[in-house]
């Protein structure tokens, strides 16, 4: 009887427990159909309302409620916190892979060009050929190039005498078709007294430095030098090979210091030559495209000149002042030519570990007050998350500011002046 009992509840169980299972497919069977549909429902609504719609329905239908229009103060101000670390942090990344560029830009800007004064077809106003040349806009860059005519010298008025401490920088592009390999520029340093529309570009006996950048096949090239002393004598000659970027923007740094000359392509050292400048020369430059065939073209020239003394102006003097570190177009993103700069600043406060900082970005004045005034903060922002990321000082001895144009160097009145006014300023607490 005893086990006839135990049996009997054994298979009552049993048959409980499959029906309470048979209900459990059922109800699920019963949801998947209703959400089925649901979603049928909310696709009939959404057709025909229009593209603009269709992604805020989906939102809508998927996370069950409104997408709002209108967002707080806090999750606003927490939007532009973000922004400003997000920026920090990409700035980081394309200057990781630059950390051993060792360049610095001269301190003072006395010549600077982006043709924004100039139109489109025209050859610019302030340049001199004995060729042709127009401005174009192309599809690799931004803003107007100078389209180099072929076979000719090519200089801008402005420059004259330059010193024994100068820097040159411009971004160069070269045609698409390098299987020729009829594309290039020549970047010659003449004396000041022999810069003119019959300098001998080819084989000249006149004191000069001059250098070939030469792209020669897909991302490769060659650049030659050449030196002549004032007695006429080539005694250097010589050629180096570099990385060259094929149909995108590259940067040419030019860095002269007393008699040595160092020349990067895209924050790689391609010369270091310690004995390239005759001493009391007064060189100047100019742009030469002779034996190129293919178009070449430039843009965002930059001239500046001094020494900087890093040490001396922050430890000492309590302020540097560095137009060296760039950015993005109405961007806090560091551009990586601006590493060598950087890495120099690091070093002082490596080397000082009890200094405290504050970092202040300025701004020109193109565009409204208050959006320049918040770039100038997070281009500060940004400049001390790289210090504090990339060369490990702590940030906790940098503070951050930023001034828009409210205070500028020099008045914006032409591209060089807004150029010396974007700047950002070190100064020690």
């Amino acid at each position: 009887m005893k086990i006839l009992f135990i049996l009997s509840s054994f298979i009552i169980i049993n048959l409980f427990a499959h029906a309470q299972e048979s209900l459990k497919d059922k109800l699920k069977r019963k949801l998947a159909e209703a959400k089925e549909r649901t979603t049928d429902q909310t696709i009939d609504k959404i057709i025909g309302k229009g593209e603009q719609k269709v992604d805020q329905e989906i939102d809508e239908a998927i996370d069950g409620k409104p997408k709002s229009t209108k967002k707080s103060t806090a999750t606003t101000e927490n939007s532009v916190q973000k922004t400003a670390e997000t920026a920090a942090n990409a700035s980081t990344m394309k200057l990781s892979a630059s950390s051993k560029f060792d360049f610095i830009s001269g301190e003072k800007i006395i010549g600077f060009e982006d043709f924004k004064e100039d139109a489109i077809g025209d050859f610019p106003a302030k340049w001199n050929t004995n060729s042709s040349g127009e401005l174009v806009s192309v599809t690799a860059g931004t803003g107007k190039w100078l389209k180099f005519g072929q076979k000719g010298i090519f200089f801008p008025e402005y420059i004259n005498a330059l010193p024994e401490n100068f820097t040159i920088e411009f971004d160069m592009l070269v045609s698409d078709d390098l299987s020729a390999m009829q594309s290039g520029l020549k970047v010659i340093f003449p004396a000041l007294q022999d810069r003119n529309l019959t300098f001998d570009q080819y084989f000249t006996d006149k004191v000069s430095v001059s250098l070939d950048i030469h792209p020669d096949q897909s991302n490769a090239g060659t650049s030659n030098i050449f030196v002549i002393d004032n007695n006429g004598q080539n005694i250097l000659n010589n050629d180096a090979k570099f990385a060259y970027l094929s149909s995108k923007v590259n940067r040419i740094s030019i860095w002269r210091q007393k008699s040595r000359l160092r020349v990067y392509i895209n924050e790689s050292k391609v010369w270091d030559l310690p004995r390239a400048f005759i001493p009391n020369i007064n060189y100047s430059v100019l742009f030469a495209t002779n034996i190129f065939e293919g178009a070449a073209f430039l843009n965002n020239l930059k001239v500046a000149i001094g020494a900087p003394d890093t040490r001396n102006k922050l430890i000492t003097d309590g302020k540097l002042v560095t137009r060296g570190i760039l950015f993005d177009v109405n961007s806090a993103q560091i551009r990586p030519e601006s590493g060598g700069i950087l890495k120099e600043i690091a070093t002082v406060l490596q080397e000082n570990p009890t200094v405290k900082i504050k970092i202040v970005g300025h701004t020109d004045n193109d565009g409204a007050a208050t959006a320049n005034l918040e770039l100038s903060k997070k281009r500060a922002e940004a400049v001390k998350t790289t210090l504090s990321s990339i060369y490990n000082i702590e940030a906790n001895r940098m503070q951050t500011d930023g001034k828009g144009a409210a205070e500028p160097s020099e008045p914006n009145l032409n591209a060089q002046a807004k150029a010396n006014n974007r700047r950002v300023e070190f100064i020690k607490l």
